[in-house]
Protein backbone atom coordinates (compact mmCIF):
# COMPACT_ATOMS: atom_id res chain seq x y z
CA UNK A 1 0.00 0.00 0.00
CA UNK A 2 1.56 3.36 -0.94
CA UNK A 3 1.90 5.86 1.59
CA UNK A 4 1.23 9.71 0.75
CA UNK A 5 3.73 11.69 0.01
CA UNK A 6 5.16 13.94 3.06
CA UNK A 7 5.41 17.19 2.42
CA UNK A 8 8.07 19.62 4.18
CA UNK A 9 6.87 22.70 5.81
CA UNK A 10 7.29 26.10 4.57
CA UNK A 11 9.87 28.02 7.15
CA UNK A 12 8.49 31.07 8.48
CA UNK A 13 10.64 33.36 6.53
CA UNK A 14 9.90 31.61 3.48
CA UNK A 15 5.87 32.19 4.08
CA UNK A 16 6.34 35.77 5.19
CA UNK A 17 8.52 37.05 2.91
CA UNK A 18 5.91 37.42 0.08
CA UNK A 19 3.26 39.05 2.87
CA UNK A 20 6.28 41.53 3.60
CA UNK A 21 6.72 42.18 -0.16
CA UNK A 22 2.91 42.99 -0.52
CA UNK A 23 3.06 45.39 2.39
CA UNK A 24 6.40 47.26 1.22
CA UNK A 25 3.94 47.24 -2.57
CA UNK A 26 0.96 48.54 -0.70
CA UNK A 27 2.72 51.16 1.55
CA UNK A 28 4.66 53.05 -1.95
CA UNK A 29 1.22 52.57 -3.83
CA UNK A 30 -0.34 54.00 -0.72
CA UNK A 31 2.17 57.17 -0.65
CA UNK A 32 2.10 57.71 -4.24
CA UNK A 33 -1.47 58.50 -4.90
CA UNK A 34 -1.29 60.64 -1.84
CA UNK A 35 1.62 62.35 -3.59
CA UNK A 36 -0.23 62.95 -6.72
CA UNK A 37 -3.67 64.03 -4.34
CA UNK A 38 -1.04 66.59 -3.16
CA UNK A 39 0.36 67.66 -6.27
CA UNK A 40 -3.18 68.45 -7.73
CA UNK A 41 -4.42 69.95 -4.69
CA UNK A 42 -1.16 72.31 -4.58
CA UNK A 43 -1.57 72.91 -8.63
CA UNK A 44 -5.15 73.99 -7.74
CA UNK A 45 -4.52 76.06 -4.72
CA UNK A 46 -2.06 78.28 -7.03
CA UNK A 47 -4.72 78.81 -9.85
CA UNK A 48 -7.98 78.73 -8.38
CA UNK A 49 -7.08 80.00 -4.44
CA UNK A 50 -7.27 77.80 -1.63
CA UNK A 51 -11.28 78.53 -0.87
CA UNK A 52 -12.48 78.15 -4.61
CA UNK A 53 -10.67 74.83 -4.22
CA UNK A 54 -12.96 71.89 -3.67
CA UNK A 55 -12.52 68.19 -2.70
CA UNK A 56 -14.02 66.87 -5.80
CA UNK A 57 -11.95 69.30 -7.95
CA UNK A 58 -8.42 67.82 -6.59
CA UNK A 59 -9.69 63.96 -6.87
CA UNK A 60 -11.00 64.97 -10.71
CA UNK A 61 -7.69 66.26 -11.23
CA UNK A 62 -5.80 63.74 -9.79
CA UNK A 63 -8.41 61.08 -12.14
CA UNK A 64 -9.73 59.37 -8.88
CA UNK A 65 -12.83 59.63 -7.55
CA UNK A 66 -14.03 61.53 -4.21
CA UNK A 67 -14.30 58.56 -2.04
CA UNK A 68 -10.60 57.58 -2.81
CA UNK A 69 -9.64 61.02 -1.79
CA UNK A 70 -11.42 60.65 1.39
CA UNK A 71 -9.61 57.16 1.80
CA UNK A 72 -5.80 59.12 1.95
CA UNK A 73 -7.08 62.78 3.72
CA UNK A 74 -9.53 63.88 5.94
CA UNK A 75 -10.43 67.28 4.65
CA UNK A 76 -8.02 69.39 1.60
CA UNK A 77 -5.79 71.42 3.67
CA UNK A 78 -4.33 68.14 4.85
CA UNK A 79 -3.54 66.96 1.22
CA UNK A 80 -0.62 69.48 0.35
CA UNK A 81 0.84 66.96 3.59
CA UNK A 82 1.01 63.79 2.17
CA UNK A 83 4.37 62.66 3.53
CA UNK A 84 4.15 63.60 7.15
CA UNK A 85 2.88 60.49 8.53
CA UNK A 86 5.85 58.26 6.85
CA UNK A 87 8.30 61.01 8.23
CA UNK A 88 7.41 60.38 11.71
CA UNK A 89 7.00 56.75 11.64
CA UNK A 90 10.86 56.75 10.14
CA UNK A 91 11.87 59.14 13.15
CA UNK A 92 10.29 56.98 15.95
CA UNK A 93 11.99 53.83 14.22
CA UNK A 94 15.35 56.23 14.27
CA UNK A 95 14.56 56.44 18.30
CA UNK A 96 13.86 52.86 18.69
CA UNK A 97 17.04 51.56 17.66
CA UNK A 98 18.94 54.05 18.65
CA UNK A 99 22.51 52.50 20.18
CA UNK A 100 22.20 52.25 23.99
CA UNK A 101 25.63 54.17 24.45
CA UNK A 102 24.51 57.45 22.12
CA UNK A 103 23.39 60.67 23.83
CA UNK A 104 19.48 61.01 23.81
CA UNK A 105 19.85 64.36 22.72
CA UNK A 106 22.39 63.03 20.11
CA UNK A 107 19.03 60.56 19.03
CA UNK A 108 17.12 63.06 18.72
CA UNK A 109 18.61 65.09 16.84
CA UNK A 110 19.25 62.20 14.12
CA UNK A 111 15.38 61.63 14.57
CA UNK A 112 14.47 65.07 12.97
CA UNK A 113 16.62 64.92 10.82
CA UNK A 114 14.01 62.31 8.53
CA UNK A 115 12.04 65.69 8.58
CA UNK A 116 14.45 67.57 6.70
CA UNK A 117 15.17 64.75 3.99
CA UNK A 118 11.59 65.04 3.20
CA UNK A 119 11.42 68.85 2.30
CA UNK A 120 14.75 68.35 1.00
CA UNK A 121 14.36 65.30 -1.60
CA UNK A 122 11.82 67.52 -3.08
CA UNK A 123 12.70 71.48 -3.01
CA UNK A 124 10.95 72.85 -5.36
CA UNK A 125 7.61 71.15 -4.09
CA UNK A 126 8.77 72.05 -0.59
CA UNK A 127 9.05 75.93 -1.65
CA UNK A 128 5.44 76.25 -3.38
CA UNK A 129 4.01 74.63 -0.23
CA UNK A 130 5.58 77.00 2.17
CA UNK A 131 4.57 80.06 0.24
CA UNK A 132 0.70 78.14 0.18
CA UNK A 133 1.37 78.18 4.37
CA UNK A 134 2.55 81.38 4.45
CA UNK A 135 -0.87 82.74 2.57
CA UNK A 136 -3.58 80.29 4.15
CA UNK A 137 -4.29 79.94 7.49
CA UNK A 138 -5.60 77.19 7.36
CA UNK A 139 -2.75 75.21 5.70
CA UNK A 140 -0.40 76.96 7.99
CA UNK A 141 -2.75 75.71 11.28
CA UNK A 142 -2.05 72.37 9.61
CA UNK A 143 1.89 72.76 9.43
CA UNK A 144 2.02 73.37 13.27
CA UNK A 145 -0.26 70.24 13.99
CA UNK A 146 2.27 68.52 12.48
CA UNK A 147 5.34 69.72 14.32
CA UNK A 148 3.35 69.60 17.55
CA UNK A 149 3.41 65.68 16.72
CA UNK A 150 7.18 65.55 16.08
CA UNK A 151 7.83 67.69 19.37
CA UNK A 152 5.63 64.82 21.57
CA UNK A 153 7.31 61.99 20.59
CA UNK A 154 10.98 63.43 20.43
CA UNK A 155 9.16 64.62 24.37
CA UNK A 156 8.38 61.27 25.37
CA UNK A 157 11.77 60.01 23.72
CA UNK A 158 14.18 62.43 26.34
CA UNK A 159 11.51 61.66 29.11
CA UNK A 160 12.12 58.02 28.77
CA UNK A 161 15.91 58.70 30.17
CA UNK A 162 14.61 60.26 33.45
CA UNK A 163 13.55 58.64 36.53
CA UNK A 164 9.77 60.24 36.43
CA UNK A 165 8.65 57.89 39.67
CA UNK A 166 11.09 59.70 42.13
CA UNK A 167 9.97 63.28 42.11
CA UNK A 168 12.35 65.43 44.69
CA UNK A 169 12.94 69.63 44.86
CA UNK A 170 14.80 70.53 42.63
CA UNK A 171 14.14 67.57 40.14
CA UNK A 172 14.07 69.49 36.91
CA UNK A 173 14.63 66.56 34.74
CA UNK A 174 10.96 66.51 33.41
CA UNK A 175 11.23 70.10 32.74
CA UNK A 176 14.82 70.16 30.83
CA UNK A 177 13.41 67.18 28.35
CA UNK A 178 10.60 68.86 27.64
CA UNK A 179 12.64 72.43 26.42
CA UNK A 180 15.47 70.40 24.59
CA UNK A 181 12.58 68.61 22.72
CA UNK A 182 11.36 72.30 21.45
CA UNK A 183 14.76 73.27 21.27
CA UNK A 184 15.80 70.63 18.79
CA UNK A 185 12.49 70.99 16.91
CA UNK A 186 12.73 75.27 16.85
CA UNK A 187 16.18 74.62 15.69
CA UNK A 188 15.27 72.60 12.57
CA UNK A 189 12.60 74.66 11.97
CA UNK A 190 14.45 77.84 12.18
CA UNK A 191 17.00 75.95 9.24
CA UNK A 192 14.43 74.85 7.37
CA UNK A 193 12.40 78.24 6.93
CA UNK A 194 15.79 79.55 6.06
CA UNK A 195 16.72 77.05 3.43
CA UNK A 196 13.14 77.37 2.29
CA UNK A 197 13.23 81.23 1.48
CA UNK A 198 16.34 81.26 -0.05
CA UNK A 199 14.38 78.86 -2.84
CA UNK A 200 15.85 75.50 -1.46
CA UNK A 201 19.30 76.20 -2.35
CA UNK A 202 22.19 75.82 -0.03
CA UNK A 203 23.99 73.08 2.14
CA UNK A 204 21.06 72.39 4.67
CA UNK A 205 22.17 69.82 6.16
CA UNK A 206 25.30 71.79 7.00
CA UNK A 207 23.14 74.55 8.26
CA UNK A 208 21.44 71.79 10.98
CA UNK A 209 24.54 70.42 12.04
CA UNK A 210 25.72 73.53 13.27
CA UNK A 211 22.47 74.21 14.66
CA UNK A 212 21.92 71.24 16.70
CA UNK A 213 26.00 71.52 18.36
CA UNK A 214 24.35 75.03 19.53
CA UNK A 215 21.83 72.65 21.00
CA UNK A 216 24.02 69.83 22.68
CA UNK A 217 26.41 72.78 23.91
CA UNK A 218 23.47 74.28 25.65
CA UNK A 219 21.27 71.06 27.07
CA UNK A 220 23.74 68.20 26.26
CA UNK A 221 24.75 68.04 29.86
CA UNK A 222 22.08 67.77 31.79
CA UNK A 223 20.28 65.32 29.74
CA UNK A 224 20.90 61.58 29.94
CA UNK A 225 21.62 61.03 33.56
CA UNK A 226 18.79 59.12 34.41
CA UNK A 227 17.55 55.23 34.13
CA UNK A 228 19.37 53.82 30.56
CA UNK A 229 22.10 56.25 30.06
CA UNK A 230 24.92 58.48 31.96
CA UNK A 231 25.72 61.62 30.67
CA UNK A 232 29.80 60.67 31.00
CA UNK A 233 30.83 58.23 27.99
CA UNK A 234 30.80 55.10 28.75
CA UNK A 235 34.41 52.99 28.67
CA UNK A 236 35.39 50.60 25.40
CA UNK A 237 35.71 47.78 27.87
CA UNK A 238 36.10 47.43 31.96
CA UNK A 239 37.99 44.01 33.39
CA UNK A 240 37.28 42.56 37.14
CA UNK A 241 39.34 39.38 38.46
CA UNK A 242 37.17 36.67 40.06
CA UNK A 243 40.09 34.29 41.05
CA UNK A 244 42.18 33.02 38.41
CA UNK A 245 39.85 34.42 35.92
CA UNK A 246 39.85 37.96 34.31
CA UNK A 247 36.70 39.03 32.90
CA UNK A 248 36.45 41.68 30.59
CA UNK A 249 33.29 43.54 29.52
CA UNK A 250 33.19 45.61 26.28
CA UNK A 251 30.84 47.80 24.25
CA UNK A 252 29.95 45.68 21.33
CA UNK A 253 31.42 49.12 19.18
CA UNK A 254 34.72 49.39 21.17
CA UNK A 255 37.91 49.32 18.91
CA UNK A 256 39.34 45.81 19.38
CA UNK A 257 42.86 47.59 19.83
CA UNK A 258 41.60 49.42 22.61
CA UNK A 259 39.90 46.19 24.49
CA UNK A 260 42.95 44.47 24.26
CA UNK A 261 44.57 47.54 25.53
CA UNK A 262 42.84 47.59 28.92
CA UNK A 263 43.17 43.56 29.26
CA UNK A 264 46.96 43.54 29.05
CA UNK A 265 47.16 46.49 31.35
CA UNK A 266 45.29 44.53 33.81
CA UNK A 267 46.97 41.18 33.12
CA UNK A 268 50.23 43.39 34.58
CA UNK A 269 48.52 44.49 37.61
CA UNK A 270 47.63 41.21 38.77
Amino acid sequence: MSQPAKTSPRSSSASDAPESAAGTRAAAQRLKMRRELAAAAMELFATKGYEATTVDEIAATAGVARRTFFRHFRSKEEAIFPDHDDTLTRAEAVLDVAPAHEHPLDTVCRGIKEVMKMYAASPAVSVERYRLTREVPALREREIASVARYERLFTRYLLAHFDEHEPHDGNDDPLLAEVAASAVVTAHNHVLRRWLRAGGQGDVEAQLDHAFSIVRKTFGTGIGAGRTLSTAPAPPAAVRTQGEVLVAVARTDAPLDEVMRTIEEALKNK
